[in-house]
């Protein structure tokens, strides 16, 4: 019998992955940090800082289906090094800025245009090309590493806007998608089949995927048009709005200034953040070993029904004391994206195993706006209010309702099992 490889190369691409997500999620939550020293130093209202970080969140989602398509034409690695060097070119120039515009084109568009390409969707195309087995649990693991970059970046980043400046957390973040361009370079690989080999745990009969070889925007507009005519993309859809609604746009963008309203400190806030994405690495990696086991519609049902929950506790929670948000930390924190995996598989079994990615990408892209337009509004009503209690209640209602929206998926047909795990 041939003897078989002791670690199959599909375990280093998917470390690779989890790096480029983990740094791209540190990326993506710096924002939070910044609103108080930019509105300290600029006079910028905190609705006109808002406006830009929505910007970047919706861009983040927008991109994702066309960055889907972008791996399939010109391939992972590509993708991957144009993305990081974009995120770089527009942190590097942040420290020049001085007008509000500068910080809509640098965080906006620039650095939501590069962190667009190293969003969930890489996750998905990667697991899609290279897994056959164990799919829901590196699913889990690799959207795990968002929560894992919130825990290795926020608090230090905290530390030195507090201690150093705006500026220096901003050539911080650079320095460190800079130093990750060499790895993707020598390590990541585009498919299976470029090294001769077959997908973690692909039987032996199995062909390799046809390589799309037409426009990228083509093809990404065209799954948005065959989605558009599917009942399963818009609740997959609109659940996945709302999803980002209550993650990214409210708490990932706002929470440790609403700690400042309460008079807990910004390092203190991002230490909630941090400790959220250590329960969130748990959580997260759970919910992608139960998807290949549970329903999948059973489980957004739940995860979204105690996100809600979770979401109208917060408002009092800041009134208790520090532990009661503490406790919202460890609760909400373990729902925060576990919703993921369990929609990745849902979209992959709706719309095929190759065309999942696109089509989640497009799930993605709904999510990210959901996340920018809270993002705006929640900046908004904070300025009308002198609050964040009207924010917290609306999204937790909205998980409410989107606890609902998934049981429908897929009802018209029995849901199918998932895939049944292949011996390693």
């Amino acid at each position: 019998m041939p003897r078989r490889e002791k670690l199959h190369y599909a375990w280093v691409v998917a470390g690779v992955t989890f790096l480029t997500l983990l740094v791209a999620a540190g990326l993506r939550a710096t924002p939070s940090v910044l609103i108080v020293p930019l509105e300290t130093e600029f006079g910028w209202s905190r609705a006109t800082i808002s406006f830009a970080i929505g910007v970047n969140i919706f861009l983040y989602g927008l991109i994702g289906p066309f960055a889907a398509a972008a791996m399939d034409r010109f391939g992972l690695r590509r993708t991957m090094l144009g993305a990081l060097a974009c995120i770089a070119v527009g942190v590097i120039l942040t420290p020049l800025m001085t007008r509000p515009w500068q910080l809509v084109l640098l965080w906006g568009v620039i650095v939501g245009t590069g962190s667009g390409a190293t969003a969930l969707v890489l996750g998905a195309t990667v697991v899609a090309r290279w897994f056959s087995a164990r799919r829901g649990l590196v699913v889990g693991i690799l959207t795990a590493s968002t929560a894992t970059g919130q825990l290795v970046f926020l608090p230090a980043l905290a530390s030195l806007a507090q201690n150093y400046g705006w500026r220096i957390v901003s050539l911080t973040v650079a320095a460190v998608a800079l130093a990750l361009l060499p790895l993707v370079a020598l390590l990541m690989r585009d498919r299976p089949e470029d090294l001769g080999l077959r997908p973690y745990g692909a039987p032996a009969d199995e062909k390799p995927a046809i390589r799309t070889r037409g426009n990228p925007m083509a093809t990404a507009l065209r799954a948005l048009r065959d989605g558009l005519r599917s009942r399963d993309f818009w609740l997959l859809a609109g659940s996945f709005f709302i999803c980002g609604a209550s993650t990214n746009g409210l708490i990932g963008t706002h929470l440790i200034a609403a700690c400042l309203d309460h008079g807990v400190s910004q390092v203190a806030g991002a230490s909630l953040l941090a400790a959220m994405g250590v329960f969130d690495l748990a959580g997260t990696t759970l919910s992608g070993w139960l998807s290949d086991r549970w329903s999948n519609r059973g489980l957004l049902a739940w995860y979204y029904a105690l996100r809600g929950l979770s979401l109208i506790y917060l408002p009092f929670a800041f009134d208790i004391s520090f532990y009661g948000l503490s406790l919202f930390a460890v609760f909400y924190g373990l729902d925060w994206i576990a919703t993921v995996p369990p929609t990745v598989r849902l979209a992959a079994k709706c719309f095929g195993t190759e065309r999942g990615p696109i089509m989640f990408g497009w799930i993605g892209a709904a999510h990210q706006l959901g996340a920018a337009l809270v993002a705006f509004i929640a900046g908004v009503l904070r300025v009308s209010f002198g609050t964040y209690f009207e924010a917290f209640m609306l999204s937790g209602l909205l998980c409410l309702i989107a606890a609902l929206m998934v049981l429908f998926i897929g009802s018209s047909r029995v849901e199918a099992a998932p895939e049944p795990l292949l011996a390693e």
